[in-house]
């Protein structure tokens, strides 16, 4: 249902607002610099080039399934201190205690038995090391995401089974608390990141659902013209453009993080 076999195309799609967010994340953490840092699904390297950006780390390994997303960061993302690599985050191919810190942005949920991945986690931690993740608030705080859903199901009901907010119901405060719980992670502190994505037209919040990376713009694949047609029109009545067109929705995501007790 979903597909991830380009670098820029899920720029053009999510990067800016994975962007914004990275820096939002990082902020919460704040962390020193130094460390040794595991970003899991990180794509094409939104947020490992942010980490390198924020925290100069003494080292980052990117990691995430698609050979194609490898390419791409490899290709755009390189630094000396920066290693990408594919590899099953269920199945991480590194030495326990390897890291300081293991993050994982807007990917967790996409990793079939995400448990099992957070219990990886915690292995390749060192004892105190810092374990993050965030996904956003898909039933109620993505607005970008909610709108784009919400004309879907009224145009096409089948819509409703693509949703993520019906897919990914871990992706609350109650979800994560719960999955951290259950690998063994507790304490964890939850917290709001919160951005505002900005488009300066229609077409610059309809393009990127073309691209077919991702969620959203999977499901775009798979209608007919009239159906994506009718949605965009349903968009175009239900997005709240001021009067040179620009379009801004708040959006929210959840980041929760913990300590490996090392235990």
């Amino acid at each position: 249902m979903d597909r991830w076999t380009s670098g820029s195309h899920y720029d053009q799609w999510m990067g800016r607002w994975s962007r914004l967010l990275a820096h939002e994340f990082l902020a919460w953490l704040d962390l020193p610099a130094d460390l040794r840092w595991l970003d899991v699904c990180c794509g094409s390297g939104i947020i490992t080039e942010a980490i390198v950006e924020r925290n100069a780390p003494a080292s980052i390994v990117g990691i995430d399934a698609s050979p194609e997303q490898i390419n791409f960061a490899r290709q755009h993302r390189d630094q000396p201190n920066v290693t990408f690599q594919t590899g099953d985050a269920m199945a991480l191919p590194f030495p326990d205690a390897t890291f300081n810190v293991v993050v994982c942005g807007l990917g967790l949920h996409y990793i079939p038995s995400p448990v099992e991945a957070l219990e990886q986690f915690c292995r390749v931690t060192a004892p105190g090391g810092a374990i993050a993740v965030y996904v956003w608030d898909y039933a109620q705080g993505a607005r970008f995401l909610r709108e784009f859903w919400d004309a879907a199901i009224a145009v096409d009901h089948e819509a409703a089974t693509f949703d993520q907010a019906r897919r990914f119901p871990m992706c609350t405060p109650e979800g994560l608390q719960s999955l951290f719980e259950q690998a063994g992670l507790k304490p964890a502190s939850l917290h709001a990141l919160e951005i505002v994505t900005h488009f300066s037209s229609l077409e610059d919040y309809w393009a990127p659902l073309l691209t077919g990376q991702g969620s959203a713009p999977n499901f775009m694949a798979t209608r007919d013209r009239p159906t994506r047609e009718a949605i965009r029109e349903r968009l175009r009545a239900a997005l709240p453009a001021n009067s040179q067109g620009a379009i801004e929705l708040p959006a929210r995501a959840w980041a929760i993080r913990a300590r490996n007790s090392g235990v």
